[in-house]
């Protein structure tokens, strides 16, 4: 997990003092996502390459750039995130195409084979800049985005960036989200190479399979994830937020590590008595976990308001609301870990919110409605995750977001994801871990994690003390603002004015109505 910067000019002038004076700045914006390991290399006059890391996978041999060794056609590159099928790939590519055993060299291996053209072979969450001293580059983003990645364009200059924070303030202004899915190169401009849902992903492929085989396909694909994101060559914590997707994702992760005489760490938040800290208390004692919790307060989470602001880079209310619990969550994490599991995704794989069902009642509407929301989820919950973890030197991973999870959940026909006749939501998924947790947990009804960690309780009334109705009025009719839903999402706005100034609003923000 790293932070990454890359600046590429037609022009071949980024060796010039200016050009490397600004590139080394955006690196040091971002060192809270490395704070293992600098590197930094100048590739043919024309690109450079800037990477922070935070060591997870061969902790002595992945320092980065990679590559570039081999002449003016070799690659070097930097990449941020991790490749979960870098071993299988080592088994298909040329193994003088790897250079060491880090699992972004898989990225390098498949450049050095296929080319940009051979991307789609990686699995896993990663985004990553690449360049040849003969003149080739290119950047590009996992299908989900699960790992950020932006651009920005000054002339013929084209900046990458992992956060927008990076960016001088002078090119902030013209700062996008690279879209997931996609690679660019000066040659070919911007090309799609995958889907948020995999082609596989067609409920109509698996229409006729029984219930009780769909479950077990369900358990099988989810709990092969979890395995697999245990990956590293650090100890690997668990996020229990008390509700059924962590609580799945910590049963797994608990077994796996007994199974090698391991104890799994977990760590919950809450404002003390809240329903979250309670139900993940009780499922750690179940799991027998090494369990910690953070206890919100409302003065502790009011002034670190701004640092999460700057932080997560957005002023979404719901998002900061539920970036602000963790953000102490993963403070503490950070003590104990250097990387954990979280639930993120489950809901929109398996259609967790009330609202899918409210609005989306039929079948088809559902699955078109899920489809919509995972492909959206990088720039709402998957934005908090990285961002908020990454602050604080930890890596997040999210195994219900792994490839062929996603491809099995959105091939499940959609009547098995709508509401139980009790109006339980998610009852497939809890079917699939029966016998995993006890059943009161597993059978929970969820909260939306800002609600039941206590978090909304603490910052919603703040606003209507901070801010004034004539101020929200005002601030709403103004046609250059963006759409402000409440004073408190009109306080957010303003630390995110101050925290970033010259970015576009509308350059980061993504909406779900989810009632």
């Amino acid at each position: 997990m790293c932070g990454i910067t890359a600046i590429y000019s037609p022009q071949e002038d980024i060796h010039t003092e200016c050009a490397r004076s600004s590139a080394e700045e955006m690196l040091d914006r971002l060192a809270h996502r490395g704070p293992d390991d600098r590197g930094t290399r100048t590739v043919g006059g024309h690109t450079w390459l800037g990477h922070r890391r935070l060591s997870i996978v061969d902790l002595d041999g992945g320092h980065q750039p990679l590559g570039g060794t081999y002449g003016d056609d070799d690659w070097s590159l930097v990449c941020n995130g991790e490749i979960y099928n870098h071993q299988a790939l080592r088994g298909e590519l040329p193994a003088t195409a790897f250079g060491s055993s880090s699992d972004s060299a898989a990225a390098l291996a498949v450049l050095r084979t296929d080319g940009p053209e051979g991307l789609h072979r990686l699995r896993g969450m990663w985004a990553l800049c690449a360049a040849t001293p003969g003149g080739r580059f290119v950047a590009a983003r996992d299908a989900i985005g699960i790992k950020p990645l932006y651009w920005a364009r000054t002339g013929t200059t084209v900046h990458f960036a992992s956060e927008l924070r990076a960016f001088a303030p002078e090119v902030r202004p013209t700062a996008e989200i690279f879209p997931p899915g996609h690679r660019w190169s000066p040659e070919d401009g911007l090309r799609r190479f995958a889907a948020p849902v995999p082609e596989r992903g067609r409920a109509a492929d698996r229409s006729g399979v029984p219930q009780e085989a769909a479950e077990r396909a369900t358990f099988e694909s989810v709990a092969d994830s979890v395995r697999r994101h245990l990956m590293a060559d650090v100890e690997v914590g668990v996020f229990l937020s008390g509700g059924l997707d962590s609580g799945v994702v910590a049963a797994v992760a608990a077994e796996t590590y007994a199974r090698q005489g391991r104890r799994l760490k977990t760590f919950a938040v809450g404002t003390e008595g809240s329903p979250d800290l309670f139900a993940a208390r009780e499922t750690a004692a179940y799991l027998g976990t090494e369990h910690r919790e953070a206890l919100l307060d409302a003065e502790a989470a009011r002034e670190v308001l701004d640092d999460v602001v700057a932080c997560v880079e957005s002023f979404d209310a719901s998002l900061i609301r539920s970036a602000v619990p963790n953000w102490f969550l993963s403070e503490l994490a950070s003590q104990h870990v250097k990387v954990v599991l979280t639930g993120e995704g489950a809901d929109e794989l398996f259609a967790g919110y009330g609202y899918y069902h409210e609005r989306h009642a039929a079948p088809e509407a559902l699955d078109a409605e899920l489809r919509r929301t995972v492909g959206g989820l990088h720039g709402l919950n998957l934005q908090r995750c990285d961002r908020v973890t990454m602050a604080h030197g930890l890596e997040a991973r999210v195994p219900f977001l792994d490839h062929d999870v996603v491809a099995h959940a959105m091939s499940l026909p959609a009547h098995m994801k709508l509401l139980e006749e009790d109006g339980m939501e998610k009852g497939h998924l809890r079917r699939a871990f029966t016998g995993r947790l006890p059943h009161h947990l597993l059978w929970r009804r969820k909260e939306q994690f800002g609600t039941g960690s206590g978090a909304e309780s603490l910052l919603s009334p703040l606003w209507d003390t901070r801010v004034t109705d004539e101020e929200f009025t005002a601030a709403a009719a103004r046609e250059d603002a963006p759409v402000l839903r409440s004073k408190e999402e009109l306080g957010y706005y303003r630390a995110f004015r101050k925290a970033l100034p010259g970015v576009r609003p509308e350059a980061v923000l993504t909406r779900f109505a989810t009632g």
